[in-house]
């Protein structure tokens, strides 16, 4: 950002009073989001939440369609004047969790749980959704919500990019934008950074067969063990020693299994884990690596080797401009205080780098630590314990509908 930060936003600006439209809202914002947080739903077809979505964009001037091989939903907001169209999206899955926060709109069923926050998201959408159609005639072009199922890993955003949700105005949008709510982040407190917001996240299993056996006689087998046990420490060395550390990965091995029993050299072991990274390059280094250092330590012990990635999302990459321009709008939404450039990427995974990949863009974090609460010391998103603090989605709302609102003027 350039020029001072300390001054207050402008009477007769775009974002006069956004905030504050945001907050009064908050009654809309947070019986949807608790309608949804009671009736969670996991992967692609979430038709109870898809349903919630529709109620509360009842009576807005939109252009709903609803999605075939999902149950997305995409609204389109056309402005008072001709212009490109913007797209902001808020995802709707919960995760396999059984839910001990002890709010009394705790989800109801004993399986699922919006513990990632995106029953937030949803509301936060809705929200933006309200904002936006009460200043239509300020919009030079159309607004496109993507409602989006299946981020937690049953990549929906590409279900909905193939069903064109990029073109649902009639025109390729332009720009995209996202928030995610973080309860280890000072609520209220909007954060993002240009380049590599977040990691790549592919899945790996090794399959490694010897000859089983007897446990006493190891000569006459082939032990696939510890072939396998020394593939955790070639890997883990391989990313010490092949990967850059100013273009980092991690490698984790997450599960070992082998045997039945104490006295039986096993025909086979299998090794599970998880590859993060920064690049598409050191993405495509780290498999062809791992290929080569598990084929070779197998060859070694004298095992077979079947090794398998599974690509999963990419890495979700902010456009630097528009990372920029996202927390200029921070500064004058919500105040200079409210906005933080991160140091550093997280390696967790997103699947709007699909959209990003296709769209310059920025994805941000919105901090939801309830009061009182030391961040370094919440609930973590994915825990089962994890509450987000509602008063963060009024600024989350506001962004969102500020992002649009600058572009389209």
């Amino acid at each position: 950002m350039t020029g001072p930060t300390d001054l207050p936003t402008l009477p007769g600006t775009p974002f006069a009073g956004l905030l504050d439209a945001a907050r009064a809202l908050q009654g809309r914002t947070v019986a949807l989001r608790r309608a949804v947080h009671r009736h969670p739903e996991q992967g692609l077809h979430l038709p109870r939440t898809q349903a919630a979505i529709r109620e509360a964009l009842d009576g807005l001037p939109l252009e709903i369609t609803e999605g075939k091989a999902t149950t997305s939903l995409t609204a389109v907001l056309r402005g008072g004047k001709p212009g490109p169209a913007v797209l902001l999206r808020g995802d709707m899955d919960a995760l396999p969790l059984t839910e001990e926060t002890g709010l009394d709109f705790a989800s109801e069923d004993e399986e699922s749980m919006h513990a990632c926050g995106h029953d937030t998201h949803v509301a936060m959408l809705a929200t933006a959704a309200r904002l936006l159609a009460d200043r239509v005639e300020q919009l030079a072009g159309s607004v496109v919500f993507m409602f989006q199922p299946g981020e937690e890993g049953h990549h929906g955003a590409r279900f909905m990019i193939h069903e064109g949700v990029l073109d649902a105005a009639g025109t390729r949008v332009e720009r995209a934008f996202g928030v995610h709510t973080l309860a280890n982040a000072r609520s209220g407190l909007l954060q993002l950074r240009p380049g590599p917001l977040m990691a790549s996240a592919d899945s790996f299993t090794v399959r490694v067969t010897g000859k089983g056996g007897h446990g006493s006689a190891p000569q006459h087998t082939i032990d696939p063990v510890p072939a396998a046990a020394a593939m955790v420490g070639a890997l883990h060395t391989m990313i010490t020693r092949r990967v850059s550390v100013f273009d980092p990965a991690v490698l984790s091995v997450t599960r070992i299994q082998a045997g039945t029993t104490s006295n039986i050299i096993p025909e086979t072991a299998e090794l599970e884990g998880t590859i993060r990274t920064l690049s598409e390059q050191t993405r495509a280094l780290v498999r062809d690596e791992l290929y080569k250092v598990c084929e070779q330590v197998g060859a070694a012990y004298g095992c077979r080797v079947v090794a398998d990635v599974e690509p999963g999302y990419p890495v979700t990459v902010n456009d630097d401009r528009i990372a920029g321009e996202v927390l200029r709008l921070g500064a004058e939404v919500l105040g200079p205080d409210d906005v933080e450039l991160l140091a550093d990427p997280l390696m967790g995974a997103e699947d709007f780098s699909y959209v990003l990949q296709r769209v310059p863009g920025a994805y941000a974090f919105i901090g939801a630590c309830p009061p009182g609460v030391d961040p370094a010391e919440a609930a973590a998103n994915h825990s089962n314990r994890v509450v987000f603090d509602e008063d963060a989605m009024p600024s989350g709302a506001a962004m969102l509908a500020a992002f649009a609102l600058d572009y389209l003027r």
